[in-house]
């Protein structure tokens, strides 16, 4: 759910919404590595002023947290 809610947040903040690959990758049983991948020319837009818009992902990610107790690191990479 947090996949698809971080995938679709990113394709509306975009230039190159296309370009958008987000990846999970389960470390341990209480650990999750989502990973977002974006077009070169869009990685500002992603992370935004001041790091705003990655910081409330990554709000959004520890809220999901309290639920199911799973803890999420959220990464941005270039293609």
């Amino acid at each position: 759910m947090i996949i698809n809610f971080i995938e679709n947040y990113a394709k509306l903040i975009v230039a190159v919404p296309e370009d958008i690959v987000v990846t999970k990758e389960q470390i341990d049983e209480n650990f999750v590595e989502i990973t977002i991948s974006v077009n070169s020319v869009d990685i500002g837009k992603l992370i935004g002023k001041n790091g705003n818009m990655i910081n409330a992902l990554k709000t959004i990610a520890n809220g999901c947290k309290a639920k199911d107790g799973i803890s999420y690191k959220i990464q941005v990479v270039t293609k």
